[in-house]
């Protein structure tokens, strides 16, 4: 994968537009043609509350035959925003059937690999577990199987954290001022150390955070007020005792560094049957913008082998 950065934002889609979904719409673009050869990637952002932006240098696979679906995900980017729902509005189900509703009205309900993404992940893979008949492919990035695991893993990453940061973190948290700038700064500590190691962030990450910022609502409902801190719905989120269900060819991809610890990310390569898992050196959480190199390679032999 060659295009980064501003290039691959401007990687031009074969087709894009909306899809009804209920009384809402969900936004997506393709690149390359569906129906011609290879069943679609369709990739998954993470967040919950992100948006497809800093996952679009993926969409050069397009290049060898496989047509890529990107799609924001509801309440997010090009998608209906729905900014007065409460928490109990935004469930993994709603987002299940959202996958399950673009993919039939995209007609490839018959075959389609999934790529997911942090959130996205444990999004893929909880469709996944349904064995659904279509399902090609299963590609886990970043994700873990369990938020009660992740959180006490989060806790071990934050510790090593330099003298003083993890304090001011948990001080601003606990009066509630995580839009504080002592707070934001302490935060970019970790983030730069487990959340993406460029400097300086590239433009299309930057992207999806203005987009994050300029309407947090699903973030802050399912995840909370930053990347390590989850108070959202999503705490008690797990599933470990459902991935045997999984048969699906899985890949399970993590960073040397992640967020997203080896301990959280373990069970998916432990419980789903015949899952390789790939630990990228020198990443963190997005060896995609990281390690651009390396992780295509890893894709896509992957996905030849489909």
């Amino acid at each position: 994968m060659t295009t980064t950065g501003v290039d691959a934002m401007t990687l031009a889609p074969t087709d894009k537009g909306i899809v009804e979904f209920g009384d809402h719409r969900t936004w997506y673009r393709v690149t390359g043609r569906l129906h011609e050869g290879q069943p679609p990637l369709v990739v998954l952002h993470g967040g919950p509350g992100s948006t497809h932006d800093y996952l679009l240098s993926l969409a050069e696979l397009s290049h060898s035959g496989r047509p890529v679906v990107h799609y924001d995900q509801l309440g997010n980017g090009g998608s209906t925003h729905l900014r007065d729902r409460g928490a109990d509005f935004w469930t993994v189900e709603l987002f299940l059937a959202e996958l399950d509703n673009l993919l039939r009205r995209l007609g490839v309900t018959d075959e389609y690999v999934l790529l997911g993404q942090s959130w996205g992940g444990v999004l893929a893979a909880a469709h996944a577990v349904d064995r659904p008949a279509g399902l090609r492919g299963l590609v886990i990035a970043n994700a873990p199987a369990s938020y009660p695991l992740w959180l006490s893993e989060l806790d071990v990453l934050r510790a090593a954290l330099p003298p003083g940061v993890d304090a001011t973190l948990r001080r601003h948290e606990a009066a509630g001022t995580t839009d504080s700038p002592a707070y934001v700064a302490a935060m970019m500590v970790f983030y730069q150390r487990h959340v993406c190691r460029r400097k300086p962030l590239p433009p299309e990450l930057m992207a999806t955070f203005m987009e994050i910022n300029g309407d947090p609502t699903v973030y802050h409902s399912m995840n909370g007020p930053s990347e390590f801190c989850v108070t959202g719905t999503l705490r008690d989120y797990s599933l470990v005792d459902r991935l045997p269900q999984i048969d699906a060819p899985t890949l399970v991809i993590s960073g040397e560094h992640d967020e997203v610890t080896p301990a959280a990310v373990r069970p998916f390569h432990d419980l789903v049957p015949g899952a390789r898992w790939e630990i990228v050196d020198g990443a963190s959480h997005l060896p995609h913008l990281e390690t651009p190199e390396r992780f295509t390679e890893i894709l896509t032999e992957f996905l030849d082998r489909l």
